[in-house]
């Protein structure tokens, strides 16, 4: 069964041209031009990725990723522009899972589309460190693959892709340290670029997140220069 992609941007060029391309590589397609409409056709016909602009008319990218996160954790790519780096890192906190910026290469989304997808089913699948049943418990924390659940003392904390994936590498051996490398790895597979900024911010997410359900937790900590480690119980 082909997946299938969304594209929300108000540039009719962009669309086009990067709906053909995967198209081409076998995705399904869905186009919108603005973040109005997008919201009330992903929220009626889902989809297993989407790709929205942060610019455009009636709600832009940020609003709408705010509101999907309310109801999904639907894997989600940003465009924006190289100045637009304040929207990066807020697109980052509100719950992307990826950004790229414009101009950008076809390839290089196509790619980041790719291993999203890769990420969103394996985070379903059972791994290692968890049990037969596909599930890891570290302490309050317990962490579901095949139902892609995350809880924290009983009560369900939304984790994006990502976000599922960087507390599963760091909660597998508690007490070891995670270079920030080893942390791009883990949440975004081998040969794909991200800098430190974009996992720090993952992490500020996710401890927020934790937060909200339980305003002690502190299990992730922060090793100034090396990385992170999640604590032993």
């Amino acid at each position: 069964m082909k997946q299938t992609i969304a594209l929300v941007d108000d540039d009719r060029n962009i669309l086009t041209s990067v709906a053909m391309t995967l198209e081409q590589e076998g995705f399904q397609v869905r186009t919108y031009t603005d973040g109005e409409s997008a919201l009330q056709g992903l929220i009626s016909r889902p989809v297993d990725l989407a790709v929205l602009d942060v610019k455009m008319p009636r709600m832009d990218g940020m609003e709408l990723l705010q509101k999907l996160r309310q109801r999904t954790s639907l894997p989600v790519i940003f465009l924006t522009s190289k100045d637009e780096e304040v929207d990066e890192v807020m697109g980052l906190r509100l719950g992307a899972d990826d950004y790229i910026t414009k101009p950008f290469s076809q390839r290089l989304l196509l790619e980041r589309i790719r291993a999203l997808l890769r990420r969103n089913e394996a985070s379903r699948a059972e791994g290692s460190g968890a049990t037969p049943a596909g599930v890891m418990t570290r302490g309050d924390l317990v962490l579901d693959e095949t139902k892609h659940q995350c809880l924290w003392k009983g009560r369900d904390i939304q984790l994006t892709v990502t976000e599922f994936l960087l507390v599963k590498a760091l909660a597998t051996r508690p007490g070891m340290v995670k270079s920030r490398d080893q942390l791009i790895d883990a949440a975004y597979g081998e040969n794909i670029y991200v800098d430190d900024r974009t996992i720090d911010s993952h992490v500020k997410r996710v401890r927020k997140k934790f937060r909200s359900a339980d305003d002690s937790f502190n299990q992730i900590e922060t090793l100034y220069g090396i990385g992170y480690r999640y604590k032993d119980a």
